[in-house]
């Protein structure tokens, strides 16, 4: 009983002490893209999301190696941990939505969507959005690494695919928050406002899902897949990763620095003399490129663990095709409400919504 309510409130503790470390850790101040609606000014963001996973990660380690809590301590508690982050998601929903004025939707949609666009806090040092996807990454992290020490600790065989998908979800993550001011230029913080579905997402389905691949093969044996085989599967992954990270890249520069080069490729634009939309590189491809790579991300891991026929593994890359193509359609509303006629003149240019060719 003790294991159980311990289990259960180990996320609350985790996300304590992630939100401590983002507090007291050295941050750097950056002008984000989106605008305050009630002064009109560009926010600011202070980030340090780096510093605090890797404070997270040696945390972790440290009570391991010291015999303080065992090192695969997530795996075991991995039921009450889930019913904890649910609660803790659900509490938090309801108190950053109760507590503030509708947006002008029934109670439902105001729920799920939120009512607040860009809550921020003491001063700006917590910006609800950035804590929200802080603290998901961080214990995302700690999870994986808590599954992948559990496999190596319990099999005598172990799987070198399995090991593969938690080195490729390490790798999302830490270079995710490396990135971080990135993210400020993407859709999430432009046009998403905070409520079940980003705050419940980020502390609950976020580091308890995006792994679903692991914890459904994490006491599997060792299929013995050819490693070329397993090789192709870090490609495929890899080759989704530079799709998304150098779409995202492209589309900062271009916010940011105007007509400087990313890699080789010089911005080419249309323009109303109002508003410019970027239609060359990667942006020229498709409308929407970054969400192929993300969904080319999660095939790699899911096939990686060696047991396609097994249907939970699939889960992750599915949820990215559910989530992708219906925020594409969603963001395309909002784009032709901004841009007007610019945006069709855009669609006309680059034809291809998010796979090029294709669809």
């Amino acid at each position: 009983m003790r294991t159980l309510l311990f289990g259960f409130f180990t996320p609350w503790i985790a996300y304590a002490v992630i939100t401590l470390l983002h507090l007291v850790l050295p941050g750097k101040w950056i002008t984000g893209y989106v605008k305050d609606d009630k002064s009109g000014k560009t926010l600011r963001y202070r980030l340090n999301g780096i510093f605090v996973l890797a404070a997270s990660v040696l945390l972790w380690a440290a009570l391991g190696l010291l015999n303080l809590l065992p090192f695969d301590w997530l795996y075991r508690v991995r039921w009450p941990g889930l019913a904890g982050a649910v609660v803790l998601g659900l509490l938090f929903s309801f108190i950053i939505v109760l507590r503030n004025p509708s947006a002008g939707k029934p109670f439902p949609a105001d729920f799920w969507f939120g009512r607040l666009k860009n809550p921020q806090f003491k001063n700006g040092r917590i910006d609800a959005k950035m804590w929200l996807y802080l603290t998901g990454a961080v214990m995302l992290e700690l999870n994986v690494l808590s599954f992948a020490m559990h496999h190596i600790m319990t099999q005598e065989d172990i799987n070198p695919g399995f090991i593969a998908g938690a080195a490729m979800l390490t790798w999302f993550l830490w270079e995710y928050l490396y990135f971080e001011k990135v993210h400020l230029y993407t859709y999430d913080f432009i046009a998403e406002r905070v409520g079940f579905k980003l705050g419940f997402g980020c502390l609950a389905f976020y580091p308890y899902f995006y792994f679903v691949s692991l914890w459904a093969t994490v006491d599997l044996p060792n299929p013995h897949l050819p490693v070329w085989l397993t090789v192709c599967f870090c490609v495929l992954y890899f080759f989704g990763w530079a799709l998304a990270r150098c779409a995202n890249m492209q589309k900062y520069y271009f916010k940011t620095q105007g007509d400087k080069k990313f890699l080789w490729l010089k911005p080419e634009t249309i323009s109303d003399g109002k508003h410019s939309i970027l239609v060359s590189g990667f942006w020229g491809l498709s409308r929407h490129i970054n969400y192929l790579g993300e969904i080319l991300e999660g095939c790699g891991i899911a096939l990686a663990a060696g047991y396609p026929a097994l249907w939970p593994v699939w889960l992750y890359p599915l949820y990215y095709v559910a989530l992708l193509f219906t925020r594409q359609a969603d963001d395309n509303k909002i784009c032709r409400a901004k841009y007007g006629e610019l945006w069709d003149e855009y669609t006309k240019k680059v034809k291809y919504r998010i796979i090029p060719f294709i669809y």
